[in-house]
């Protein structure tokens, strides 16, 4: 089994950002513990970028990017990540019917993706205007 480093066995640059999750979830989930255990630096680097990305004002509002997050989890097929980002989704307001459409997208596109690849040289005709 993956070694988490504890809170109570957290020193040093852990504690510091242990102490920074804790006041921003309540808790410190176990991937940043297993994190934590291989590289207290790269626990560092990451959850900066969490915050950057997830927890700071940005664009999107946190519940659109929990669902986002939400579906890049099931695209990867990461169950811990998909039960987090699903509770995550519901505790910022995510309703289920929300989170139940955000899965049949995902479902429609996987199966669109998977069409589109399939012919290999179908011409996008929809592009982003530059």
């Amino acid at each position: 089994m993956t070694h988490l480093l504890s809170e109570q066995e957290a020193t040093g640059k852990a504690k510091e950002v242990y102490d920074d999750i804790r006041n921003t979830f309540g808790m410190v989930p176990n991937l940043f513990k297993a994190m934590a255990a291989a590289d207290p630096e790269w626990l560092a680097i990451n959850w900066q970028r969490e915050k950057m990305i997830m927890i700071e004002p940005g664009e999107l509002d946190r519940k659109t990017r929990e669902l986002i997050a939400l579906t890049v989890s099931i695209v990867n097929n990461c169950e811990y990540c998909t039960l987090a980002h699903e509770a995550m989704a519901a505790n910022l307001g995510a309703s289920q019917a929300e989170i139940n459409h955000t899965k049949r997208i995902i479902e429609l596109f996987s199966s669109f993706n998977a069409i589109a690849n399939s012919y290999h040289d179908i011409p996008c005709d929809i592009k982003p205007k530059k």
